[in-house]
Parts: C-alpha cells; structure tokens; sequence
C-alpha cells in the first residue's frame, strides 16, 4: 500500500542543510497497524504528514498503491488524499463555525455523496459513537474528549482506506484516551490501514508493528 524509498526531508538556510528526515525507506502493508514512535523533535509528525500528502519530501521516493506519489499534480494529490486518507490530529482541527453534524458532512460533501447517503452516514456514525444528542453542538459546547470523537468520526465517515492518527489521546485522560485507541483497533479489524504517532507505549502496543525514530533515523 505504501513505500517509501530513501526518503529525506530537509530545509536549506545559509548553505546549510538541516535534516528532519534521513534516508526512511519503509513500506506498509494493506491492514497493518502500525505506530510511530520517538523523542520530540525525532521527525515523526513529518512522516506522517508525508505518508498523508499534507508535505512532500525533499528528495526519495513515494508510492501509494503503485502510484508514484512524488510525480503526481497537486490535483491528483487531491484527489489521492480526498479518496483513500482520513486524518487524525491531536488539536483536532474542527470548524469552529459548524456544528457536529456539519462538521461530519464536509467529508462527504468533497467527494460529492448524493444528499440521502450523506443523511444516513452521518446519522449512522452519529449513532456508532453516542453523538446524536450532540449533533447541534458546536465544537466549543464539548469536552476534548468529545471533540477528539467527532473528529474520529469525521476522518471515518468517508472510509479511508489509511487512517493518519497524530497523538490521537494527546489531550485526553485515560479512560476517554482507552476509548479511542479501542474505536482504532476496531476500525483496524474491519480492515482500516492505520498509521498512528504516539509518546505512549501503551498505545503503541495497539498496533502490529512499531517503527521507532531517533534523529530523523528509522532504528535498526
């Protein structure tokens, strides 16, 4: 599903180059989870922003499903990420100005679901996590916790073939934090490819395979 081959990301100042990604070849099986671990600053939100379209590599090759994403058009790129990647951030990225339930249907409005389907998956993913209540909220009328579930939510809602999840617990305790790594490895059960970034290594054990980085550096 994902290969990456000798990729680097770097930014050039004064002649100098800085390195926040060193030679990752690495690749991603179709329904692997897989968790990234490693200090601050070791180039893990990077990986994965890359994996997700968001940053394009400095140099070295991306393919996803065979297609070689360094080549293609920021449309197609688009058009990749629209289609097959949903994404989970740590500081959620919901819209202030829409309600839960709007919130959930922008997934579906980018890729053009007729009016009827787009009322039944949201009523449907609603329904999956105890939402319905809270479907006329805005985000700041809820909890973090509930915050992190409605973008969960929306990053499922258009089924993505890979789920990009970037400290997916960051801001939660530990029950709403047991909560979410469980909808994940749900999720991975049904067939989800999941690549998340943690701190923790009891989320990281959630996965099947864990990838450490240390400078920039895949360890040995």
């Amino acid at each position: 599903m994902i290969k990456l081959v000798n990729v680097e990301k770097f930014y050039s100042g004064n002649s100098i180059k800085t390195y926040v990604l060193r030679n990752i070849n690495l690749e991603i099986k179709e329904g692997e989870f897989v968790s990234v671990m490693g200090p601050s600053g070791s180039g893990k939100s990077t990986l994965l922003n890359i994996i997700g379209m968001l940053d394009a590599p400095s140099s070295g090759e991306y393919f996803f499903y065979d297609k070689p994403v360094h080549k293609l058009s920021e449309k197609q790129l688009t058009e990749l990420h629209k289609n097959y990647i949903g994404f989970v951030f740590q500081s959620y990225h919901l819209i202030d100005e829409m309600t839960v339930y709007e919130n959930l249907e922008m997934p579906l409005l980018y890729q053009k679901v007729k009016s009827d389907e787009r009322k039944g998956r949201v009523a449907e993913i609603l329904d999956r996590f105890t939402m319905v209540a809270k479907k006329d909220l805005f985000p700041n009328q809820l909890s973090g916790g509930q915050q992190q579930l409605v973008a969960i939510a929306r990053a499922i809602i258009a089924r993505p073939k890979l789920i990009l999840a970037d400290e997916p617990t960051g801001n939660l305790h530990s029950e709403q934090g047991k909560d979410i790594m469980n909808m994940l490895k749900k999720l991975n059960g049904e067939g989800t490819t999941i690549v998340q970034v943690t701190h923790s290594e009891v989320n990281a054990e959630y996965g099947n395979r864990i990838i450490r980085l240390s400078d920039g550096w895949i360890e040995k």
